[in-house]
């Protein structure tokens, strides 16, 4: 129930181990700057701006009632006059005048309604505050008895000048410190992208390229294993191979004597099966010999899957074996060991037809990320719980346990599976559109 949200949720995240760290980095950054922002400055500001327009209130107050004790206008107008020019406000007198009612009350501005709410509060008469006329000035009307005074208050006089800097300094220094941050952890995830590139190229069959193990010790550490574990693997393979090839001549010494004893002896039937015991000893051994190696001396070199597929499926024509085609769309051009992948698929189609009915489909699809063989007959054939089976080492089928009837060693689809794994694809069975067994091939790009 919990991972339904976050499932949602992720695909919308970076995918990368880059994004997703600079995304650890970035969001506490941002929370913390809207933290400071909404609760210091905040409370800073609303203080410093309520202290500032309180003395204003002050002052505004003292002058009203000092206006509001004389009786004559010209004396009020005089001093008006040089209360203006002493203390530095714009101040108008209006005789039988009313404040308008409607105010400008700023709910997105913490200054401007600081400044409001303190000067109503504090001035002890009814006002009226616009903070919107202008940018730099307050103009405040002040009731009276039967006039107004309409005052222009500097804005630096009631809050604090350019509150906005701070700000504009935390997002500078933390843009800054995000663009460091950024450099370092991109030096730090290089060497993890190189021990990926390494092994995808090694989990394909490419030439992994060489790297040193650099970064974080872990990181390190994971880079030193990777490359003893290539070493052991590949060591491995070419024991397996330099045992196999020395067990092939061994064998194939005593093969040829027989066959020269065989050649030899007159034309009779026990010749006959002699000679034909002696030429499937040699294709098995042939065969154990192929498995054993898997192709791994070549070099991968760009492959056209599509041209070696129809040069397959004509030879299996000229044998007499009834092939349908289908060639793909796109262009089916990748980086493959050409031999290798040649028996793989040689196999499979043979395969087809060998095991199959009266006619085998091979078809080609070309993906943006990968290419899929997928050959069908419509054969017998197999079983759901008997396909991992048929992909073992020396396990055949029912129709290919009589040998005297041309049947194999049981490593077609071993040998298959191998190379294809060998390529970083992979080989599945499954039921057939024709009725019989379905084997597709993949490859990726």
């Amino acid at each position: 129930m919990t991972a339904g949200p976050y499932r949602r949720w992720q695909r919308y995240l970076p995918q990368g181990l880059f994004g997703r760290a600079l995304l650890i980095l970035i969001v506490p950054v941002i929370l913390i700057q809207i933290t400071v922002a909404l609760v210091f400055i905040e409370r800073h500001l609303d203080g410093v701006t309520r202290q500032m327009s309180a003395a204003i209130a002050r002052e505004l107050r003292s002058f009203a009632s000092v206006v509001e004790a004389q009786s004559d206008p010209a004396a009020i107008r005089r001093m008006v006059t040089e209360l203006s020019s002493g203390i530095g406000y714009n101040i108008e007198y209006e005789e039988r005048d009313f404040i308008d009612p409607q105010e400008r009350r700023p709910f997105y501005l913490i200054a401007d309604r600081a400044i409001i709410e303190t000067l109503q509060s504090h001035t002890g008469y009814p006002i009226s505050v616009d903070t919107q006329r202008a940018d730099k000035v307050v103009h405040v009307t002040i009731q009276l008895s039967d006039a107004v005074l309409r005052v222009a208050l500097p804005k630096n006089r009631l809050t604090t000048r350019n509150p906005h800097f701070l700000l504009v300094w935390m997002m500078a220094v933390s843009v800054f410190l995000i663009v460091v941050a950024t450099v370092f952890l991109r030096n730090q995830i290089r060497p993890i992208r190189q021990l990926a590139t390494a092994a995808e190229a090694f989990g394909k069959g490419r030439a992994a390229p060489v790297f040193k193990p650099s970064g974080a010790e872990e990181v390190r550490r994971a880079a030193m294993a990777f490359m003893t574990m290539r070493a052991r693997i590949e060591r491995q393979i070419t024991q397996r191979t330099l045992m196999l090839s020395g067990v092939s001549h061994d064998l194939r010494t005593p093969l040829t004597r027989m066959r020269l004893s065989l050649a030899m002896m007159e034309d009779d039937e026990d010749a006959a099966h002699l000679s034909r015991d002696v030429a499937e000893m040699e294709r098995m051994v042939d065969g154990f010999l192929a498995f054993a190696r898997g192709e791994s001396g070549e070099t991968p070199e760009p492959v056209d899957l599509c041209a070696m597929l129809e040069g397959i499926v004509e030879d299996a024509r000229f044998q007499g074996r009834p092939v349908v085609f289908d060639p793909p769309q796109a262009e089916a051009t990748l980086a493959l060991r050409p031999d290798a992948v040649r028996r793989c698929l040689r196999n499979v189609v043979e395969n087809a037809g060998k095991y199959g009915g009266e006619k085998t489909w091979v078809k080609l699809r070309a993906e943006a990320r990968r290419v899929t063989v997928v050959v069908e007959d419509d054969g017998p054939g197999v079983p759901p719980e008997r396909r991992e089976e048929m992909l073992r080492p020396f396990v055949r089928g029912d129709v290919a346990r009589n040998q005297d009837k041309g049947g194999g060693s049981g490593l077609g689809l071993s040998i298959a599976l191998d190379v294809a794994r060998a390529h970083g694809g992979d080989l599945t069975l499954s039921d057939s559109g024709h009725g019989g067994l379905a084997v597709t091939v993949s490859f990726p790009r």
